[in-house]
């Protein structure tokens, strides 16, 4: 890879933060782990996070076709060590002193699946790998991406519960490819540049329960329509089928996602490192709604979640697609908690 490709990316993901190249040398070592490296999402998430400079230790976990992956990722001239881990017995020396664990393991979303589908494979993975993380890094940060992230977040916190290792602060659900996706529509749109965009997106991450919130956009712009506003909110929550439709049932959202996990990991590093003012929107235990556990905007830290932001002011729209959300987000919530006490 050319030096300044290297350097394009890396800088891409400080994110305009303040990180200059002296500082980052400066930084603790971390080690980040990532469950399901070999999958559609978790190669390119591996390479992402190999180029960030906040990385000293990569680890790459899948059920197989791990050491192609992590050999192939060693090569790039960046400071993160590589090691590659396969199967059941490699699990808890792949997660041993991560300070960062990111889960994009299980299967994609096909067409014709249904969620019940996707939803009985994924759950049973993420209890399993959820219960290796209690055992080995029950410190570390745990970004889940493995969908149904509605219910998948509640599995994880029912499976640390049961452990004695859970804390609230350090379970994230990574909902980043949603802000990603409004952000995008939104600057076309909006015709403003999509670099200085920021939407702040609340409530789940499936369907109607993703909420962007475009009323509070910057920089603001009075030239969207209400029905503007109606089309990116449902362009933005239906973002997951025009992949896979425009993959012709070959493939999903994985670019997309591993560069919005990649993000959301580097948010989390800096936060672990001290850098004030992080903030992203994630779906974690809150108390924002009546709902256990929501999106909204989290303030991250050196103990991962430092607060939990409130909504804001809504739009009439924004508050009817709120009420609208609760009823399917509380029971996938509840789905999750079910199935970890059930099976």
């Amino acid at each position: 890879m050319r030096p300044s490709l290297l350097k394009s990316a890396s800088q891409l993901l400080r994110r305009q933060r303040g990180y200059s190249s002296a500082a980052a040398g400066a930084n603790p070592e971390r080690k980040v782990a990532i469950l399901g490296a070999a999958g559609g999402i978790g190669q390119p998430l591996s390479l992402l996070m190999k180029l960030n400079p906040l990385v000293s230790s990569l680890s790459l976990y899948d059920i197989a076709g791990t050491p192609g992956v992590a050999a192939d990722v060693s090569h790039i001239n960046s400071p993160a060590l590589v090691k590659g881990f396969m199967g059941d017995d490699q699990l808890g020396e792949a997660l041993e002193g991560s300070d960062v664990v990111v889960i994009p393991a299980g299967v994609p979303r096909k067409p014709g699946m249904t969620r019940d589908d996707l939803f009985n494979i994924n759950a049973g993975i993420v209890k399993a790998l959820c219960t290796a993380i209690a055992k080995h890094c029950p410190n570390a940060l745990v970004n889940m991406i493995s969908n149904p992230v509605n219910s998948t977040v509640p599995i994880a916190a029912e499976v640390f519960k049961k452990a004695g290792t859970y804390d609230e602060k350090k379970l994230f659900g990574v909902t980043t490819l949603d802000v990603v996706r409004s952000k995008t529509f939104y600057a076309a749109k909006a015709g403003v540049p999509v670099t200085e965009v920021n939407v702040p997106v609340v409530g789940g991450h499936a369907g109607i329960t993703i909420l962007p919130l475009f009323s509070q956009a910057t920089p603001a712009v009075n030239a969207l329509s209400h029905e503007d506003i109606k089309a990116l909110t449902k362009r933005t929550q239906d973002g997951g089928t025009e992949v896979v439709e425009a993959k012709a049932g070959k493939g999903s959202a994985t670019l997309s996602m591993a560069y919005a996990g990649a993000v959301f990991a580097d948010a989390c590093l800096k936060g672990l490192n001290g850098v004030p003012d992080i903030v992203e929107c994630s779906f974690v235990q809150s108390t924002v709604t009546e709902l256990p556990f929501f999106a909204s905007k989290v303030r991250l830290g050196k103990n991962g979640v430092e607060e939990v932001l409130g909504l804001g002011e809504l739009s009439d729209f924004e508050k009817e697609g709120l009420e609208n959300l609760k009823g399917e987000l509380k029971s996938s919530i509840e789905k999750g908690i079910k199935f970890a006490h059930g099976n």
